[in-house]
């Protein structure tokens, strides 16, 4: 994995079109959101958004975001990782588990104690240290589960 790099897009502007077509073909979100949401979040004084991108090279082969809010009915709980998401060739090689390692340590950065998710995955973040702490509801009234997870790994 030594040809592999984590950016933060605030960082790394260089990659901001590249990271918005890729959030925006990966989930299926109207280009101009993230256009609006990533653009935004690379000059706020706010700690939150942030996004990140996985590289294999100069290939994007992952994300994910820490948000304040991922359009769910909790709104007492954030900082939320987002937007996770390996390229399907990629998968099975612990990708995946690197993006939430980075993740829970970006946000201990960013002085959040706790960090949480969305998901109806059952079975994956568990393997990972995540918890499952509640049923909330996505926009569409759908239920979805919560998990969260210390910011702080040893």
């Amino acid at each position: 994995m030594s040809d592999i790099n984590i950016i933060s897009i605030r960082e790394h502007s260089e990659y901001l079109d590249k990271a918005v077509d890729y959030f925006s073909s990966k989930w299926g979100i109207p280009h101009n959101i993230y256009q609006d949401c990533i653009g935004h979040s690379m000059s706020t004084n706010s700690p939150l958004p942030r996004w990140y991108v996985m590289l294999r090279g100069d290939r994007i082969i992952g994300s994910y975001g820490l948000i304040t809010n991922d359009f769910v009915s909790r709104q007492d709980l954030w900082p939320w990782l987002a937007a996770l998401y390996i390229e399907k060739e990629e998968r099975g090689s612990g990708l995946g588990a690197c993006l939430l390692e980075h993740g829970r340590k970006e946000a201990h950065k960013l002085g959040f104690p706790t960090v949480y998710l969305s998901t109806d995955h059952m079975g994956y973040y568990e393997k990972y240290d995540w918890k499952f702490i509640a049923t909330a509801y996505d926009v569409g009234g759908e239920s979805t589960r919560i998990y969260e997870a210390s910011s702080l790994i040893h």
